[in-house]
């Protein structure tokens, strides 16, 4: 054994001691600013219904219209496939999959809506309805039949309807107190932000009934819908989203792509409104980097063309919104909006074909990652965090089995959680 040599440096214990006190605070601003993902499961999609249109069994009925749809459409998986273009090795395992998701939980994320949705109605009106809406969900909860998250968009904050958004908001917020409490898939919606004060506001009325009702401070938090150009890039120039996060002072969990109000707002036609317009991916792109390594999450819009009427009118608008959720699923937005029970199908069909089809190849990946064996492709820590997320993505949302994903890599859900610098 040859002697162990001596390694020479010239700065001082104390240079570096300086270097890192000068840091400090930067250090304390990215773990403030840049906490990472938060580890929960994100919802694949939001689905709208007015207040008006609320029942008790909507989620259920949605489901249901969208397994009639299958079956008076696409009423085998070689012809669900064949529409969609999915592969054949595909075929089976996602239209299986995709009418257990229909039967089992049709919806994810439940938006009650009074904003748009809903329109200018009396007071009383209203309250009645926020009111009700508070009943149901709270019913929901208690028999085990509330969707995974559910709550309501209000109207915005602008100085014509603000009065009827926060009380809105107040009414349908103390219902649920007064029913037993908050549910835990508890998400708030603020429509129409165009100035971070607005947000800013929006964190103080979620502090004053945190505070009223003596709920721990945060427990409110809420959902930015990014549908004004004001909301991107403001009048000095600089992206207004980014200082939109940072007025909600850690209530923001995610941001929600507005397809159409944003797309008049840049004066697109209607008939170019799509979620493929380069406005549209201007918008997002914003939205992303503004997001990226805050824990705030991004949702895409929606598409206003409904499967309705004979088969092959339902199959084009099938294909079209297929195509749109597939795109960005691909562009890292793993969440968007869906307008009507004909869009469920379609929607975990494109969801699921993603997970699946490079499931085999993700899995090898990480594995040799994990092991060291280096394998076709060399990742790096980066590459692994982000081949993790897109396992822990598609088990979250049924598209893949924690077995499966064991069996191909493994890990445990636990070993993923770490991978991909989620809390677990």
């Amino acid at each position: 054994m040859g002697q162990q040599r001596t390694v020479a440096t010239t700065l001082t214990r104390a240079v570096t001691e300086r270097i890192g006190a000068s840091l400090a605070g930067v250090d304390a601003e990215l773990a403030r600013r840049y906490p990472g993902d938060p580890g929960t499961r994100q919802p694949v999609h939001t689905v709208y219904v007015p207040a008006d249109a609320l029942t008790a069994d909507t989620p259920r009925s949605w489901g249901d219209q969208a397994l009639a749809a299958l079956d008076a459409h696409a009423p085998d998986a070689g012809a669900f496939a064949a529409v969609l273009g999915i592969p054949d090795d595909l075929a089976g395992p996602v239209h299986a999959r995709v009418r257990a998701k229909l039967e089992r939980e049709p919806v994810e994320d439940l938006r009650i809506d009074f904003e748009d949705g809903y329109g200018p109605r009396p007071d009383d009106e209203e309250d009645a309805a926020a009111g009700r809406a508070a009943e149901l969900v709270a019913r929901a909860c208690a028999d085990g039949t509330a969707t995974p998250y559910v709550g309501i968009r209000m109207k915005c904050l602008e100085a014509a309807v603000r009065e009827r958004g926060v009380r809105t908001l107040d009414v349908f917020l103390t219902a649920l107190m007064d029913a037993g409490g908050l549910p835990g898939g508890l998400v708030l919606t603020l429509p129409k932000v165009s100035y971070a004060e607005q947000v800013a506001a929006m964190a103080r009325l979620a502090e004053e009934f945190e505070k009223a009702r003596g709920l721990e401070s945060g427990r409110l938090r809420f959902e930015i819908q990014i549908e004004t150009t004001q909301a991107v890039l403001g009048a000095d120039g600089r992206a207004t989203v980014a200082r939109m996060i940072d007025a909600a002072e850690g209530r923001v969990t995610s941001l929600h792509y507005g397809t159409f109000d944003y797309s008049a707002a840049c004066g697109v036609g209607a008939a170019q409104q799509s979620l493929a317009h380069p406005a549209a991916d201007h918008a997002k792109a914003v939205m992303q980097v503004a997001a990226a390594g805050t824990g705030v999450r991004l949702s895409d819009g929606s598409t206003n063309v409904l499967p309705v009427g004979p088969t092959p009118r339902v199959h084009d608008a099938w294909r079209l919104h297929h195509r749109l959720v597939r795109r960005s699923l691909e562009r890292a937005y793993y969440q968007g909006w869906d307008m009507h029970p004909g869009h469920l199908p379609t929607r975990y069909a494109a969801v699921y074909a993603f997970y699946r089809e490079g499931l085999e190849a993700t899995a090898a990946r990480l594995a040799a990652y994990v092991a060291r064996s280096g394998g076709e492709v060399l990742d790096e820590p980066a590459t692994a965090r982000a081949l993790s997320g897109h396992l822990l993505r598609g088990l979250d949302c049924g598209a893949v089995d924690a077995a499966e994903v064991a069996g191909l890599t493994g890990l445990s859900r636990a070993d993923l959680d770490r991978l991909a610098g989620r809390a677990g």
